[in-house]
């Protein structure tokens, strides 16, 4: 693709990203100069209801009672009695007094979201931490009872559901709601620091990226015999492609993220292979994903994802510049950024290495989006967010049809896995079903449809 041409595609796609914001505004009244400041209760307790309460929701919910003010956990939901009451059971172990949500309170089953959000009243917070199939009409409700937002990662699983991520991150700007996302690490002071070195010309211009996360395998729960068959693959939502969008997108969308941030860009246009080398199981799950991105002006990022056990284990992201390299993050246990002179990224040619305090970008998120509930701040993160799904998205677009895809095109795509989500009941038929050997589809390059 020619570069003038690629430019092209990229401001096109960046005005496509602003009309499908703008699009919600239309038929919502303007603001007066001075926004409204939204909060639910006289004595500046916050009420928040937890919506999903596995183990990421129960973490958020912990991060949200532990800033600053008088905060309460208010209401539950999930497709799950079992998963909500040992939700319960762990935070109130912690954080008992702020607790307070007696069993009328706490709802069961897909519809239960809506439930929680009604109990509220208006300036509550919402944290949705279901599987990211359901991110998109959450959101979309919680804004609507005028409710602030915290959503997890991924934030939706095709191109419509980034759509409704994106109107409803317009309709929260207008109402002037509060709207965090789960990509913790843009809150990470070491990241933080990289990033402000790499953009003021530290390692030059930024021509390549390499990013990944490899190890060992994902695993699956065999349907119960008192599982119906939505229930089954809710329960393993990792393993099945409409509720998570793949391994590719819900677990290197963090990756892919840094490496824009790094690249201050959107890839235009991706291609990849991916497949499945060892793994047995029936579900859905490619165990290993290798994506090149094109950038408008000719840059690379490769990324690539693995969970294959007794295999080279990574976890890190890296650039190359024109004038040295960085590397972003070494991994989880150690976020040590270092920069290098060359790309030779070995001690001696190091130049910098961040040597400040550590830092929990989970709690500072929440410190961040707390504060600006309590102080009127300005606070939106809908539209980057939906952005670094859609890159995700594309990724794995390319990969199950075997094409060159543009991000473009990509937003484009009408193609939803999930139709009708919206009224799915825990005994709906769930979009996908096992053949007569108890194994679910595949996608297949160069025959699977993904636009």
């Amino acid at each position: 693709m020619h570069v003038r041409s690629r430019q092209n595609s990229f401001l096109r796609t960046r005005r496509a990203f602003l009309t499908e914001s703008g699009k919600a505004l239309a038929g919502v009244a303007l603001a007066p100069a001075a926004l409204p400041h939204v909060h639910a209760a006289a004595d500046e307790t916050i009420r928040v209801a937890l919506i999903g309460c596995g183990g990421r929701g129960t973490g958020a919910a912990a991060n949200a009672l532990q800033t600053r003010g008088p905060i309460r956990l208010w209401a539950m939901a999930d497709a799950f009695a079992h998963r909500l009451e040992g939700s319960l059971r762990t935070l109130r172990d912690k954080f008992d007094a702020q607790v307070d949500v007696p069993p009328e309170r706490r709802f069961v089953g897909l519809d239960g979201y809506r439930r929680a959000i009604d109990t509220l009243g208006a300036g509550g917070l919402v944290l949705l931490a279901t599987p990211p199939a359901f991110r998109p009409l959450h959101v979309e409700y919680a804004v609507g009872q005028g409710q602030h937002v915290f959503m997890e990662k991924s934030f939706g699983v095709d191109a419509p559901g980034v759509r409704r991520i994106l109107r409803a991150g317009a309709v929260a700007l207008q109402k002037n709601l509060k709207i965090a996302s789960g990509l913790m690490w843009r809150h990470d002071k070491p990241r933080e620091e990289v990033m402000q070195r790499i953009h003021d010309g530290a390692i030059g211009e930024v021509i390549t990226l390499r990013t990944y996360r490899m190890h060992g395998a994902v695993g699956y729960a065999p349907k119960r015999p008192d599982q119906t068959e939505l229930g089954h693959q809710i329960a393993n939502y990792n393993n099945f492609t409409w509720l998570n969008g793949s391994f590719f997108v819900d677990w290197l969308i963090h990756n892919i993220d840094v490496c824009c941030w790094a690249k201050q860009a959107l890839p235009i246009s991706a291609q990849g292979l991916g497949g499945r080398s060892s793994r047995t199981e029936p579900d859905q799950m490619l165990d290993h994903y290798a994506v090149e991105y094109f950038f408008a002006d000719g840059a690379r990022l490769y990324a690539q994802g693995r969970h294959v056990n007794n295999c080279w284990d990574i976890f890190s992201d890296f650039a190359h510049g024109t004038k040295g390299s960085a590397l972003i993050m070494e991994s989880l246990a150690a976020p040590k950024p270092r920069l290098y002179k060359n790309q030779a990224q070995v001690r001696e040619n190091e130049t910098w290495r961040y040597s400040g305090p550590p830092c929990d970008p989970y709690q500072v998120e929440f410190d961040l989006l707390l504060d600006a509930i309590r102080n009127n701040k300005p606070y939106n993160e809908a539209e980057r967010s939906a952005q670094a799904g859609l890159v995700a998205i594309l990724g794995r677009m390319a990969v199950e049809s075997g094409k060159l895809i543009t991000l473009e095109e990509a937003l484009a795509s009408n193609l939803e896995l999930a139709p009708g989500l919206d009224r799915f009941t825990m005994d709906s038929k769930p979009p996908i079903a096992p053949d007569a050997q108890g194994r679910y589809p595949l996608p297949v390059p160069g025959t699977t449809q993904v636009l």
